[in-house]
């Protein structure tokens, strides 16, 4: 269990900080109108933890918009210490190059992981998103061996009905391969999000058909709870 009495991160001096912000203009060569959002809120990120110490050993959130956009994160669960760093339009290859940035240097003890819906949107096929949460894997792992992961399953939506399938697919196959894996929880959120028919819940989307809105969050509150440390 975690324990409040820990040492909390020791609050980032000026040397540090200009040495994360070099390590993060280095990470996103060559740069893009994406990345350059990207830069904006990693810039973010470093100045909240300038603002405000993490707590050692969080949880960390990380992966696309349906991340990033999840009001009040570090409040819907009990669990202390949650880090957002969710960064919109992000892929799991995305995920796996900031790594350090995002996730590794907090030290944490789990990371939550939602990532994958724009990768299949983008063209990618089933089995190469599942080989691209492989490869997050083993790269976060390659620095702490024991972290605990937990990833939160692609989900279906209306404005993306026709990657159901595959998001399906890409699924299952990160399900078999978490299963196989020693603290890896593949949190199923895909399937309460079905209605009857097999298609998107509408009333859990907000107006664009692709995001969460209040009630589609709460159903993934109740999902991602009992998976936490």
């Amino acid at each position: 269990m975690f324990d409040k009495k820990q040492v909390t991160m020791a609050p980032l001096t000026l040397r540090a900080l200009l040495a994360l912000t070099l390590l993060l203009s280095v990470a996103l060569q060559p740069a893009c109108a994406q990345e350059d959002l990207w830069q904006a809120e990693l810039n973010r990120f470093i100045a909240e933890d300038q603002a405000t110490t993490p707590l050692n050993a969080p949880i960390v959130f990380v992966g696309s918009s349906s991340i990033r956009l999840w009001p009040d994160l570090n409040h819907v669960f009990s669990n202390p210490g949650i880090l957002n760093r969710g960064f919109g339009g992000s892929r799991l290859a995305d995920a796996e190059r900031l790594a350090d940035l995002l996730v590794l240097r907090y030290r944490p003890r789990q990371v939550v992981i939602y990532a994958g819906d724009n990768d299949l949107a983008e063209g990618l096929l089933p089995a190469q998103v599942a080989a691209d949460f492989v490869s997050l894997v083993k790269r976060l792992r390659s620095t702490r061996p024991k972290l605990a992961i937990a990833f939160i399953a692609i989900k279906p939506s209306p404005a993306r009905a026709h990657l159901i399938a595959a998001a399906r697919d890409a699924n299952m196959r990160i399900r078999r391969f978490a299963d196989g894996e020693v603290d890896i929880a593949y949190i199923d959120v895909f399937t309460p999000m079905l209605d009857r028919h097999g298609n998107a819940r509408r009333e859990l989307f907000g107006p664009d058909g692709l995001h969460l809105n209040a009630a589609g969050y709460a159903l993934w509150a109740d999902q991602v709870a009992p998976c936490l440390r």
